[in-house]
């Protein structure tokens, strides 16, 4: 098992104002990550960033109020990964319920179409909309949107991602993260951005007297679609995003979900009622995206905007039986990658790129994800854009912290004009293609830059904790009040505790994981203890250093704290 360097949180200001009934622990926790009050954790909708804030967003509600008073056909230009599916469902209700009659989406097909608004999805939109409004994609798409306009079709992008040194000529274009854009929050989602041109929407046409006071639309009703995508993303959940996040996990919790998502919650084998960020990202995420990457990702819009429980089972679980097929998938090209780098020991690169001709392009993100969790290493992983593709590669890049993969990217195509054919990504993700004969110079330019870039702190996988637990305070409702607290996810992460044990006993579950006794030295108590793909055919220390999450374990409707053990050292 890989060294990992255990750090511990520290509290940003000291705990005021909680009362008694919310634990000392927690109070830390949410000291730890800057929230020093009970308004820091209030996550009522009312506190949300105004839309007016978002920079073009007065020109793309002229628009679409154009558009819905003199009944244009519109087309939602969405993305084939959960963020652009959630947000390409909200764009398509939302204006259904804002009054447009004539909406539909279209989402590309990655072996077919590329990434984004490409002049080749454009081309595909039979009859011709009058607009296109694109959803977590277009500030990249320089060639599409100038297509869409050959074709006298009026663009919106909206999107999150980072813009480029050039931008598309749109009529209107709505991203927080463009270039003196003055909205507080970056963080936003595709789906996100899109719910808020919606809210916008929803203020300008009220002010035109287009409602009466019992016919505006709640567009509150499309918080769980933002929720999963907001999460599904690894956006950072600032309490702006925490907001949004939370009030559509109560919809689901209240019975108030959409058919498709409450599907996909019982489809996972997860419980409507307790519903966790978590879930959403874990385990609703992945079957979303299953589709793009395999499939077609209008398998997963459907899903989301049906409102037939019958109908949204069967794309529930047929989105289930993709995503196992991905998961058979991704461990056989995982596997690969594994048997790759270990043979490649003399290379020891810093920034890895792997390529396979067999692997599956739309996997390669998932085994850039395992191989970085493992290597703690920037890596990109690359396979053949399709069959019919076989001279361009298209990779997926994950990263570490302190090393901006996007920019790194950008860097490399400044040092090397025309190596990379197009890029486009986030600080932590990313994807770009190229020519399969280039493959080997962009592997020594990636590692490079890498080798640059970072040094041997930034290679020492860390693993931030809260501290110890109290004896005595690994108790059900801890575990109850952490869960409630939420929701946690990127940039907020879940609490982590870290505490000396001795192990009573142990056995393995399944081939690979571990279930445990552990006894606190402390006061003699043991606790019941899991940590999954861990048995690697040794027992575990005798003594032993655990981080771990303090859980709340369901077993046949007996609910007992449980320790989710993410690491351990022998002491």
């Amino acid at each position: 098992m890989k060294r990992v360097n255990l750090r511990r949180r520290v509290a940003q200001g000291m705990p005021d104002g909680w009362g008694l009934d919310v634990h000392p622990v927690l109070q830390q926790v949410f000291a730890a990550r800057g929230v020093l009050s009970p308004l820091g954790a209030e996550y009522r909708l009312a506190r949300l960033l105004s839309p007016q804030q978002l920079g073009g967003i007065e020109r793309a509600v002229a628009l679409l109020s154009e558009a819905i008073r003199d009944d244009w056909s519109i087309v939602i230009a969405g993305d084939y990964d959960c963020d652009g599916a959630t947000g390409t469902a909200v764009a398509v209700r939302g204006l259904r319920m804002l009054g447009a009659r004539r909406v539909d989406y279209a989402v590309p097909n990655r072996f077919v179409h590329g990434y984004g608004l490409s002049p080749a999805l454009v081309e595909s939109l039979q009859p011709t909309p009058q607009l296109i409004v694109t959803v977590d994609n277009g500030v990249a798409s320089i060639a599409g949107v100038a297509a869409a306009q050959a074709r006298g079709i009026r663009v919106i992008v909206t999107d999150h991602h980072l813009p480029g040194e050039q931008l598309p000529a749109a009529d209107a274009m709505v991203n927080p993260n463009l270039g003196g854009d003055s909205f507080p929050s970056k963080a936003l989602a595709g789906v996100g951005v899109m719910f808020y041109l919606l809210l916008a929407l929803r203020a300008s046409l009220r002010e035109q007297g287009r409602f009466t006071a019992s016919s505006e639309p709640d567009l509150s009703v499309l918080l769980d679609l933002v929720a999963v995508g907001t999460v599904a993303d690894l956006v950072p959940l600032d309490f702006n995003n925490r907001v949004l996040v939370e009030a559509g996990m109560r919809r689901v919790r209240g019975g108030r979900g959409h058919a498709g998502v409450v599907a996909l919650v019982e489809a996972s084998q997860r419980s409507v009622a307790t519903l966790c960020a978590s879930d959403l990202g874990y385990a609703i995420g992945p079957r979303l995206n299953a589709a793009g990457r395999l499939e077609d990702m209008r398998i997963g819009v459907e899903c989301l905007l049906t409102d037939d429980p019958v109908q949204a089972r069967r794309y529930a679980e047929l989105l289930s039986s993709i995503n196992q097929e991905r998961r058979e998938l991704q461990a056989a090209m995982v596997a690969e990658a594994e048997i790759m780098v270990s043979r490649a020991t003399d290379i020891d690169a810093v920034g890895v790129a792997l390529f396979e001709p067999s692997w599956h392009a739309g996997v390669v993100g998932l085994v850039a994800s395992k191989l970085k969790e493992r290597l703690h290493r920037p890596v990109i992983a690359f396979a053949p854009a399709s069959e019919e593709m076989p001279d361009e590669l298209r990779g997926s890049a994950r990263s570490i912290g302190g090393f901006h993969i996007r920019d790194a990217l950008a860097m490399i195509d400044a040092r090397h004009p025309g190596l990379i054919a197009r890029f486009g990504g986030h600080a932590m993700a990313a994807g770009l293609s190229l020519r399969t004969e280039d493959y080997p110079r962009f592997a020594a330019a990636f590692d490079a830059i890498a080798r640059e870039w970072l040094d041997d702190d930034h290679l020492q996988a860390v693993q931030h904790t809260d501290g110890e637990l109290p004896p005595g305070a690994a108790t059900l409702e801890l575990a109850r009040q952490l869960r409630a607290a939420g929701p946690w996810g990127q940039a907020f992460p879940e609490p982590v505790f870290d505490n000396l044990f001795e192990c009573a006993s142990w056995r393995v579950m399944g081939e690979r994981h571990l279930r445990l006794s552990l006894r606190d030295p402390r006061d003699g108590s043991v606790h019941d203890a899991v940590m999954f793909n861990a048995y690697e055919g040794t027992p575990p220390p005798t003594v032993l250093r655990a981080a771990y999450e303090l859980v709340i374990n369901d077993w046949q409707g007996r609910e007992s704290a449980r320790l989710l053990l993410r690491y351990i050292e022998a002491v």
